[in-house]
Parts: structure tokens; C-alpha cells; sequence
């Protein structure tokens, strides 16, 4: 096989992938102006689901466009040989690999980050604004930018540097020490994101006293669920979406309410979502996501160490040196169809986990205020009611509505 093919290789993967995306896309669009169903029919009155169809249209021409112009972009600077040309300027700097390699991801991402710019600024002040959704300020928006490339220059380049050291000093079995570390630094993270991470963007606050508080340790206690630490988090600074989330083990375990949840669902409501995050708990679902994420992991850098020192892979991206960050650029393409099979399957038992957390949290407390409460949470955020089984089966990590509402019902 020559690096020519191999370039082909990775256009065609890049053409194909968005083909198959395109077209699920277009089958879930076919389904917009399907009517609601019967279970589903207090959801929207009729001037509310036009307004979610709308909504619906314009979030997907806004894709396609971007998707396109990504694509476009992106096959451009395959062309032009825009890898070899950024390997070039960033070796004008240094020969010290580990700085190539930063200097190298670091002013393409920054670079696409400042291209899609103004893609992200349209969609949050022209799209969400228009339809209700933004609260975000033109402040608050680009220091979450900046925010953004520190937290990536110093998180994201710490870890490319570790993978590249153990690269060059452990030879062919470099993968099970970068495996190693980003094993270590994604449990850190899942034990301190709420701590470390979450104030660098938004305030919180312990719950205060009062029957919501009340309810909630009165079912967690009915349950034998420590739960201590209830947080509310300022999230109607940037939306008028709801969430609401577990985080951390043992000591730093804690869940984390938006105010828009608490504003928009009744206290019952609240406690039944909560319920449902504790059947994810109970049943060890976070235990299971993470050791299914670790092992997918350590695979992934096991099949990175058989190709990424390829000259190949770099030929292939017009570098005639075998670096180790163009051999990873090329090797994140080819692994494309792999990532897919994967993420379907990690979809398929994310649904059935959420059906196992529904049923939880129907034993535990009540179906009908889970019911009544994602009801209100899909008219908030103009969910789709009818999307296509395909799109559902690709994307969605969650049930449908329709069906949760079905399962809970039974």
C-alpha cells in the first residue's frame, strides 16, 4: 500500500462519514411535521409545536451549512498539503518534539477554533435568541472562549506531552503508560470536575433549607443514598435549558441542580429526576461507563501504537519525516469506523440504562412527577417529539420521550 492511497483512504472516509450523516439528517427532517402523539399531546398546544418546528428547520439548515463548509474546508487543507506546511512552521521554532507537537495542535485548533467563531456567535445571539433560549452576554461568551483555550493549552497540551514523552522513552509499549496516565487523570476528573472545573464557568451554591432540600434527603435516606452535598448552579446565565447532574465518589459525591430546573419543574418533579439519577447509581451504571470508557480507551492506544510510527501515515499528509503527532492525525481518521461501531453500541446500553434509572426511580418514588417532569423539560427546549428510528438509533443516548413515556407507563 503507498501513502497515496492511504490519503485516499482518509478523504474517502471523511466524504463517506458525512454522506451517512447527511443522510440520517435528512430521514429525521422528513419527521418534523409528523403530528404529536396521543400520549404526548399535552405537551405543545398548537402554537407551541409550531414554534418547536421551527426551531427544529432552522438549528438543521444552520448544520448543514456548517457541516459543509467544514468539510469543504477541511478536504482544502488536505489538498494543500496543510498539515506539512504547519509541521514546517511550527520545526522553524524548535526540533524538540513534544514542543512541535503542541506548537502543531495548538495553532490548527486554535485556528479552527477562531474559523468557527463566528458560526458559534450566530448560533447562540441569532438562533437561541430568537428563540427564547439565550441569556448568554457577549461578555460572558468570549470569556468562555478564552477560558476555554487555557483550560485546552494547559489540560489537553499536558496530556499530548505525557503520551509523546512516554512515546520517545518507552518505546513500542509507550500506549500502556499513556493508558496509565489518562486512566488516572479521567478518574481525578470525575472525582474533582464539579470542585476544580465547574466554578472556572459558573457559580455554586449549597441548596437552601426548605421542602426541596427536605424531600430530597428524605428519599435519599429512604433509598440508604448518602447524599449530603446539593448544589444549585447558575445555569440561567447562559440558557434557559434545564439539567441536573451527579458527580464525584464517596466524599466528593454530590448532585448539582440548575436554577432553571428549579424554576421550571414542580418539587416532586425534581425529586423524581433526582430518583432517576440515583437508579443510574444503584444500578452501577457510572460504574460500568467508566471501565467500559477506560478499556475502550487502553484498545485505542493499543491500535495507536501498531501505526502511529508509520512513515506512511505521515507521507500520507505530505511529511516525509514520520512525526508522531501527524501519524496521530492520520490514525484519528482511520479509526473513524471503528469510533462509530463503538459509539452505536455505547448508545444501545446508554438507552437501556436509562429504561433500568426510569424504572428505579418508578419503584422508588413515582412514575407520574418523572413523567409530568420530562414532559416539561422536552416543551422547554422544543424537543423533537418525532424523530426518525434511524437517527434516534445512530445519536440518541437517550430514549425518546414517547418511549420512556411507554416504559414507565407499564
Amino acid at each position: 500500500m503507498t501513502s497515496q492511497t492511504i490519503f485516499y483512504i482518509l478523504i474517502t472516509i471523511l466524504i463517506v462519514s458525512f454522506i451517512i450523516d447527511k443522510i440520517l439528517d435528512t430521514l429525521n427532517a422528513k419527521h418534523y411535521n409528523d403530528p404529536i402523539p396521543e400520549e404526548l399531546s399535552d405537551v405543545y398546544d398548537k402554537e407551541e409545536y409550531e414554534k418547536s418546528q421551527l426551531y427544529k428547520k432552522e438549528n438543521d439548515r444552520f448544520s448543514n451549512i456548517t457541516s459543509l463548509i467544514s468539510l469543504i474546508a477541511t478536504l482544502i487543507f488536505f489538498f494543500l498539503d496543510g498539515f506539512a506546511f504547519v509541521d514546517h512552521w511550527a520545526r522553524t521554532f524548535t526540533e524538540n518534539n513534544i514542543l512541535v507537537a503542541l506548537i502543531f495542535f495548538g495553532s490548527i485548533l486554535f485556528a479552527s477554533d477562531i474559523l468557527s467563531t463566528p458560526f458559534s456567535y450566530y448560533h447562540t445571539f441569532i438562533i437561541e435568541e430568537r428563540f427564547g433560549f439565550n441569556k448568554t452576554t457577549r461578555k460572558t461568551f468570549f470569556l468562555d472562549k478564552i477560558k476555554g483555550w487555557l483550560m485546552g493549552a494547559i489540560i489537553g497540551g499536558g496530556i499530548l506531552a505525557g503520551i509523546i514523552w512516554f512515546y520517545e522513552t518507552t518505546g513500542s509499549n509507550f500506549w500502556l503508560y499513556a493508558w496509565g496516565m489518562v486512566t488516572a487523570f479521567t478518574f481525578f476528573m470525575n472525582m474533582f470536575y464539579a470542585r476544580l472545573i465547574v466554578p472556572l464557568f459558573n457559580k455554586q451554591s449549597p441548596l437552601e433549607d426548605g421542602t426541596l432540600r427536605t424531600k430530597i434527603e428524605t428519599y435519599a435516606k429512604k433509598v440508604g443514598f448518602n447524599l449530603d452535598k446539593i448544589f444549585v448552579i447558575d445555569g440561567s446565565k447562559r440558557s434557559t435549558k434545564a439539567n441536573a447532574y451527579f458527580s464525584g465518589f464517596g466524599s466528593e459525591k454530590r448532585v448539582t441542580l440548575y436554577d432553571t430546573l428549579i424554576n421550571d419543574l414542580e418539587e416532586d418533579e425534581i425529586v423524581a429526576v433526582l430518583a432517576h439519577e440515583v437508579g443510574h447509581y444503584k444500578r452501577k451504571h457510572i460504574v460500568f461507563n467508566l471501565i467500559a470508557s477506560i478499556a475502550l480507551m487502553g484498545f485505542t492506544f493499543w491500535l495507536l501504537s501498531l501505526f502511529v510510527g508509520s512513515n506512511l501515515l505521515s507521507e500520507a499528509l505530505g511529511v516525509t519525516q514520520a512525526s508522531f503527532h501527524i501519524g496521530l492525525i492520520a490514525f484519528g481518521i482511520l479509526y473513524t469506523p471503528i469510533s462509530e461501531i463503538t459509539g452505536l453500541l455505547m448508545n444501545y446500553i446508554s438507552r437501556k440504562f436509562e429504561y433500568q434509572a426510569d424504572n428505579y426511580a418508578k419503584n422508588t418514588f413515582e412514575a407520574q412527577p418523572l413523567i409530568s417532569g420530562l414532559k416539561k423539560l422536552s416543551k422547554n427546549s422544543l424537543s423533537n417529539l418525532t424523530p426518525h428510528p434511524a437517527y434516534v438509533f445512530a445519536h440518541y443516548s437517550h430514549p425518546t420521550l414517547l418511549q420512556r413515556y411507554r416504559n414507565l407507563m407499564n
